[in-house]
């Protein structure tokens, strides 16, 4: 195994202040931390004053394979996380064929070892196919190292699925991630039901359709003592729902994608499908609400629900185009510049919610949590100086379906590590 040396990089040592520090990479962690570092390796990095953080870790991601190659794959997706500083993913069950049986399950763990460049964890699937009532076979998914459960993409239908998956993954030891969706509720929505949709004529989505299953469900996480988690929270209303349930402690954890923290549907001018995603974007107040809750700690964890779908798909009317956007390449950037520079949330609590937060709740062992001797050598290296424009020909992922094309931000990568070893350096996007 390679050893390597990062000269003069910033290392975090508070809420927002660095320290000018060499660290000392070898058999795949940090052995050594200081000033004027010299150690025979094979590698020298001089990191120029560039901010070294540990590898982000992202909760929520699509990587498409198998079944939608067109869009993503394990190749690109993970070169695509790599680029922005992630370096371990969960990578969600809805795919061709779904993963929801132990064959499924084998042959999706191998393609993720074999072609990930980073440390894809595997969702399985609550139920059959995503949408049955019959849950699957969790204790067998969990002795296989499914990272936790989910039918992401699809809200549970019926209570006693929901009640029955609880016990279940309470019983294993492991995590129910929900995509909070009541279908009698959502109306043929395309966008938020409010002022814009009725602006443009758009058929809205109501809010309803999140609040009243998360509310059957705490009740249901309460009753079974099970870990339930909360995907891509989106409303106001919801948020409050967290806060309450945390202080009757249920045991809820919840998270929220960075188009949700940085956009609102009244950004929504046109039939743009770029702006098109589930849950939708909602009204301004829940935006701020959405932010409070991650200061507060409502809300956990920043997710980026990556979601790549193709130009074609995404060149059609909001009306008939995918749900999904874009984000493992840019999530980073756009915090550290929309809330970090200004001074609405520190480095630390964005670190945190990045890194420290799913580490913990998920119970990682492989990952570094903080730069110190010991730990994973898991690693990226940004240039928050450096102030640069989102371009779609710049991706790694196949997929440039981001509403943040032509954003100027900070913080560009400039270097990757996994367990010592280099994935990405600036300039290896294609």
């Amino acid at each position: 195994m390679n050893s390597t040396l990062i000269k003069n990089a910033q290392i975090l040592v508070d809420e927002n202040s660095f320290l000018k520090r060499d660290l000392l990479i070898e058999k795949g962690k940090i052995s050594a931390i200081g000033d004027g570092l010299s150690n025979k390796t094979d590698f020298i990095v001089d990191a120029k004053g560039a901010l070294l953080l540990p590898g982000l870790i992202d909760v929520h991601v699509h990587f498409r394979e198998p079944g939608f190659p067109e869009k993503e794959t394990i190749a690109s997706g993970s070169k695509a996380a790599a680029r922005g500083g992630f370096t371990t993913v969960f990578a969600m069950p809805n795919l061709n064929p779904v993963v929801d049986n132990v064959e499924v399950f084998k042959q999706v763990q191998a393609l993720n070892q074999q072609d990930g460049i980073i440390k894809i964890k595997q969702y399985a699937a609550i139920s059959t196919g995503l949408t049955a009532n019959k849950i699957d076979n969790i204790p067998a998914l969990s002795a296989l190292g499914a990272i936790a459960f989910t039918n992401d993409g699809k809200g549970v239908q019926t209570a006693d699925t929901m009640y029955q998956a609880m016990r279940a993954a309470k019983a294993a030891g492991k995590i129910l991630v929900a995509h909070v969706e009541d279908n009698s509720l959502i109306h043929g929505g395309v966008i938020n039901a409010g002022l814009t949709a009725e602006a443009l004529g758009f058929p809205g989505a109501t809010k309803l359709s999140e609040t009243s299953q998360l509310a059957r469900d705490l009740m249901i996480a309460k009753t079974t003592g099970a870990h339930y988690h909360v995907a891509h929270v989106s409303a106001a209303e919801s948020v409050e729902l967290i806060r309450i349930a945390k202080e009757h402690q249920i045991n809820v954890t919840a998270e929220v994608s960075p188009h949700h923290l940085l956009l609102d549907d009244s950004m929504i001018t046109n039939d743009n499908s770029l702006m098109k995603m589930n849950p939708p974007l909602r009204s301004p107040r829940d935006r701020a609400a959405l932010l409070a809750g991650l200061l507060d700690g409502t809300i956990d964890i920043v997710a980026t629900d990556h979601a790549p779908h193709t130009k074609e798909e995404k060149a059609q009317s909001i009306l008939t185009a995918p749900n999904g956007v874009t984000g493992i390449e840019t999530s980073f950037q756009l915090l550290y510049t929309h809330l970090v520079k200004p001074g609405i949330m520190s480095l630390r609590q964005l670190l945190k919610a990045m890194n420290r937060r799913p580490a913990d709740i998920f119970s990682l062992k492989d990952v570094a949590r903080e730069i110190s001797v010991g730990e994973v050598a898991d690693l990226a290296l940004f240039d928050i100086q450096h102030l640069h424009e989102i371009k779609a020909n710049e991706f790694a992922s196949k997929a440039s379906n981001s509403p943040f094309i032509g954003w100027k931000v900070y913080g560009q990568t400039e270097r990757t590590w996994v367990n010592g070893q280099q994935v990405y350096a600036k300039g290896d996007e294609k």
